[in-house]
């Protein structure tokens, strides 16, 4: 007999100048000492505007002092005395906003034209620390092994990287097998006393198999999240599942033809959502359920982007500067097939969705954001996770709103808001630096300087040099 995750289904898978003073264990092993700016242990970032991830208006002319690792004040500039104060950085004409908290950001990718996958390290971590991402949870995994040693390896101070919360692989059946419910039971809990942090359930899941994994890894206190398909949302909220990937636009309960415990086709099923009314009784019925039994949903904008033939541009020039040469030349060709496809299902769905996920917040609903760099290849880590938040902004939200979405309600929902998620006194010093004001213009999220992960801030550019030519190649 099989084992449970043996013949995983892959179809589109949504998806320093070193100093003494700073311990190894923050990142500054002799091999990363370039990729450092900052090292001092006390830090004032002085005049800089803040976007602190609570929803609130940005507030200029702020100091944030850095120390030990944490926030040690925060407040109006004329007010935050800088005595002792080893390094003061003057920054009008910056905003800094919490790090940004990626709740579906794989460390693999999707080569174009997305029949393959290929691990993605050290390069992906090294991509999303240097796009502001701090935080990441991986929401599935290609290789645990080898994602395991990498969480090793970051800790450790041997690479740099965000902090990573390691996901299950996909607990995800062969279409037509005997349910399993106590093998996928089995499987989670070995998987979970190994050190994983939440549970990622595939669409070929069946009813008996969902609930036995919702068992056991409640039990260990850890969450499970879902891309499901042979389950609607509904009947996953009732089961007890926390957190469901992607949204409306993968939720096959109200298609026409179902067949019990089957997956159907999901362009059949995405072609009859797009004509559904968000706001009708169906829909919304759907919302309160999920709110009621706090089910948190994960927005990804950018992968769905990618599918739709009038909007395939997110891998701009920044991002093409870093591909490989082989990949460069197959993502090109690929976006060029993309293109041209005819767009009358995914331009309508991804309204459809951001239009879902507005009333899901509105309606008190707790919204998450990560960028899943699957599909065809059209997405890519730290970059896509900037621009979710600007999708977030052409959604309907402020770009505060949209920030908080893509800090605190991550930390929440990962159990350490206590910790991260918001610029607080207190809280870890995971901060990103971007030029420009995000607050008037998101797409300044781009402009990304300075990344500081406990205190540490490191230089994205010099990251970026670092991996030109580099991503994805053999």
């Amino acid at each position: 007999m099989q084992g449970p995750f043996t013949g995983l289904q892959f179809p589109w898978l949504l998806f320093c100048p070193l100093v003494l003073s700073v311990s190894f264990s923050l990142g500054c092993h002799p091999r990363n000492a370039g990729f450092i700016r900052v090292t001092a242990d006390s830090v004032a970032l002085t005049h800089v505007r803040v976007i602190d991830g609570t929803g609130t208006s940005a507030k200029d002319d702020q100091t944030i002092i850095i120390q030990s690792g944490r926030i040690r004040d925060i407040g109006d500039s004329p007010a935050v005395p800088l005595n002792g104060i080893a390094q003061v950085m003057e920054l009008r004409g910056y905003t800094a906003l919490p790090g940004l908290v990626g709740m579906h950001d794989h460390l693999f990718y999707a080569v174009p034209p997305g029949d393959q996958f290929r691990e993605m390290l050290p390069s992906f971590p090294q991509l999303y620390l240097a796009a502001g991402v701090t935080s990441v949870r991986t929401a599935g995994a290609l290789d645990i092994r080898a994602e395991r040693r990498m969480k090793e390896r970051i800790e450790a101070g041997k690479v740099i990287g965000p902090h990573l919360y390691l996901s299950t692989p996909y607990v995800d059946p062969d279409p037509g097998s005997s349910e399993n419910p106590a093998g996928y039971a089995k499987a989670v809990e070995d998987l979970i006393s190994g050190g994983i942090d939440s549970v990622k359930v595939y669409t070929h899941a069946r009813t008996s198999e969902l609930r036995a994994v919702i068992q056991v890894a409640h039990r260990s206190g850890v969450h499970v999240t879902g891309h499901l398909c042979a389950i609607g949302f509904t009947q996953a909220a009732l089961m007890g599942i926390d957190n469901l990937e992607h949204g409306l636009i993968v939720d096959s309960e109200f298609y026409s033809q179902p067949q019990p415990g089957a997956c159907p086709e999901w362009w059949d099923t995405a072609a009859e959502l797009a004509r559904m009314d968000v706001h009708g009784p169906e829909i919304q019925r759907l919302i309160g359920t999920l709110v009621e039994h706090h089910v948190a949903i994960t927005s990804t904008l950018p992968v769905f982007e990618s599918l739709s033939g009038t909007r395939v541009s997110l891998l701009d020039d920044r991002v093409i500067g870093l591909l490989a040469p082989e990949l460069r030349v197959v993502y090109t060709t690929q976006k060029d097939v993309v293109s041209r496809r005819p767009d009358v299902v995914w331009g309508p769905m991804l309204k459809k969705e951001m239009e879902f996920e507005r009333e899901f917040v509105r309606a008190g609903g707790l919204l998450v954001a990560g960028v899943d760099p699957t599909g065809w290849g059209g997405v890519i880590a730290g970059y896509g996770d900037q621009h979710e938040v600007e999708l977030l902004v052409e959604s309907g939200f402020t770009p505060e709103q949209a920030i908080q979405i893509a800090t605190h309600n991550g930390a929440v929902l990962l159990g350490h808001a206590d910790r991260v998620g918001t610029l607080s006194k207190g809280k870890e010093a995971d901060i990103a630096v971007v030029r420009g004001n995000p607050a008037s213009t998101i797409s300044d999220i781009r402009q990304t300087e300075i990344v500081f992960k406990d205190g540490v801030g490191y230089d994205s550019a010099a990251i970026l040099k670092s991996l030109a030519g580099k991503v994805g190649g053999h």
